[in-house]
């Protein structure tokens, strides 16, 4: 009982100084966004009581009987004056499930509400689900669309690693109860990264999607897809066009998808989508900005050329190392940005920013000329304009 109650309150106090700590901005960044000392969320931050059996009767070494492996790629709405993330929770089983954590000012204290997120099923049971797109619709729920993975049923015999990913889709008013609707058909065979547009466009409901070949490989589907549905409750998007294609020798090369939904901006829709490119360390995933037009969806009108945010530091480190993902942000009130992005599979960070810097970085950045020689163009015109100026 002495060894129970000691270990019992030493993760108390290690769990109470975790969720104490007080985020700070390092400064001075690069000007775009700051970035922050701490992870907002780890495997860390998870209760006690979901982990640990607290009953010494029945645990009296204290031993975890659910251990937490991550917390990680989260949606994000901030609903009832409450910064809210769904997180994507992976135990030490490799399942993941969703949860809700809130935080009083969007950068510190993210605090897990006491329960999961138990998200209905469809008749095709899903075997793993992750990476929720919040959005909140102008029909006035707030949807979760996420991917749903299941085995292929195709899959040679002995081969346990096939897999099919489609887009899941529930709604809800509260982010407590989910209303599970059916699964998004598209032509494509696998879907991942799929995100509901805000508004509606001429009356239908309009979706970002990431048309796939394979479950890791987007092949000729590559790009970041765009398509309308009739419906939501039974959505069916007959035809998907490429709005932004990948793109040979650029961060986006191997495949490229919508991180959350977009912003809408006096000029024009604002998007965040992570990019890949092969290395001989593997797959890295960065993220990168464009921005589309305010009445054709379909446009791109701006896209600074390289990557807005990278993996740094020891945020290279973990399950799948050198990857930043991110699926959540929050414009707030006073235009204040909050991009949640999670590093290498493992943990969640923050960034933050303001609409009027994101409008400057996206409209102002120089794009990608594809070629060396115009990578050279580019830096010999900003140098010359400032060597004109620091002359003077």
């Amino acid at each position: 009982m002495s060894v129970f109650n000691s270990r019992l309150k030493q993760l108390q106090e290690e769990h109470r100084q975790l969720h104490d700590l007080e985020n700070q901005a390092i400064w001075p960044g690069n000007g775009i966004c700051d970035r922050y000392t701490h992870p907002v969320l780890t495997a860390a931050h998870v209760p006690i009581f979901w982990e640990y059996d607290l009953n010494p009767d029945t645990n009296p070494f204290l031993m975890k009987r659910f251990e937490i492996n991550a917390a990680f790629n989260a949606g994000a709405i901030k609903h009832e004056g409450k910064y809210l993330i769904v997180a994507r929770i992976e135990g030490s089983d490799r399942k993941s499930f969703f949860a809700v954590a809130e935080s009083p000012d969007g950068i510190s204290h993210f605090k897990f509400w006491d329960h999961p997120v138990l998200m209905p099923e469809t008749d095709e049971l899903d075997v793993n689900v992750y990476d929720m797109r919040l959005t909140k619709h102008e029909d006035g729920f707030i949807y979760g669309l996420f991917c749903t993975e299941r085995k292929d049923p195709k899959a040679k015999p002995g081969d346990e690693t096939s897999a099919i990913a489609q887009c899941g889709i529930a709604r809800t008013t509260d982010l407590k109860t989910w209303i599970r609707l059916a699964d998004l058909v598209t032509p494509s065979r696998q879907q991942r990264n799929v995100v509901l547009h805000p508004e509606f466009v001429d009356g239908k409901y309009a979706f970002y999607t990431r048309p796939q070949d394979g479950f890791i490989e987007a092949g000729s589907g590559g790009g970041i897809g765009f398509g309308y549905s009739e419906t939501i409750d039974n959505a069916v998007i007959e035809k998907e066009q490429v709005v932004d294609h990948k793109q040979y020798h650029t961060v986006y090369e191997v495949k490229n998808g919508q991180g959350p939904a977009p912003i809408k901006t006096d000029k024009g829709w604002l998007h965040l989508a992570h990019g890949v490119r092969n290395t001989a360390a593997g797959l890295r995933y960065v993220l990168y900005m464009f921005m589309t037009d305010l009445y054709d969806l379909t446009k791109i009108t701006y896209k600074p050329g390289g990557y807005f945010i990278a993996a740094e530091g020891n945020e290279r480190i973990g399950d799948v190392s050198n990857v930043v993902f991110s699926n959540g942000w929050i414009l707030d009130d006073d235009g204040r940005i909050f991009i949640y992005y999670a590093s290498s599979d493992t943990r969640l960070h923050v960034a933050t920013s303001s609409l009027e810097k994101l409008l400057d970085y996206v409209t102002n950045t120089p794009a990608d000329g594809f070629r060396s020689a115009a990578s050279v163009e580019t830096l010999i015109t900003i140098i010359d304009k400032n060597l004109n100026l620091l002359r003077k």
